[in-house]
């Protein structure tokens, strides 16, 4: 096995990249604090054709120079809004016909692993604080909740993790 260079990844431009059809998957973020976890996800989402990423709350936006060291140009490649308000972000995803899903441990949630979607499904996916996760206010206006197993000690993943996992997974069954 030899490591590719970078110039054979066959990558797309940004303009490419935003020509490109996009999955139907939006990404919510709750007041994300941690300006590496929201350029995290910037980065992720541009890896799995993410359609956009809207940024609520105390989510800081690009620029920023914290922001751009994890993202790594990703905030030029994804689409992203800023709404001051995630319950009125969510109010509107889903008056779109998005099917909105918070990533949070709650008493009905619905394991990652045994979550059932279709291609057709528009879906968009709230991630929370990291600290207090997913507002219980905006759980309530979700249509369903998601949960990572999880075999250990702790009670939590990073918010940038969870975020590549559940993207990672919606992708893959996507392309089924």
């Amino acid at each position: 096995m030899k490591k590719l260079k970078n110039s054979e990844l066959n990558r797309l431009s940004v303009d490419e990249f935003k020509e490109k059809k996009k999955l139907p998957i939006l990404v919510v973020l709750d007041n994300v604090r941690s300006l590496n976890n929201i350029g995290s996800v910037f980065r992720t989402s541009d890896a799995f054709l993410i359609e956009k990423i809207y940024l609520c709350g105390i989510t800081a936006r690009p620029p920023h120079k914290d922001i751009h060291k994890t993202a790594l140009g990703a905030t030029e490649s994804v689409s992203w809004t800023y709404v001051e308000n995630t319950i009125d972000c969510i109010t509107n995803l889903k008056d779109e016909g998005y099917e909105c899903i918070a990533v949070e441990q709650t008493k009905n949630s619905v394991m990652l692993n045994k979550f059932k979607q279709t291609k057709a499904t528009k879906i968009a996916v709230v991630f929370g604080n990291e600290v207090k996760g997913v507002q219980q206010a905006v759980i309530d206006q979700c249509n369903a909740c998601i949960e990572i197993p999880q075999m250990g000690t702790k009670h939590s993943l990073n918010v940038a993790v969870s975020a590549g996992i559940v993207l990672w997974d919606l992708y893959k069954t996507m392309l089924e």
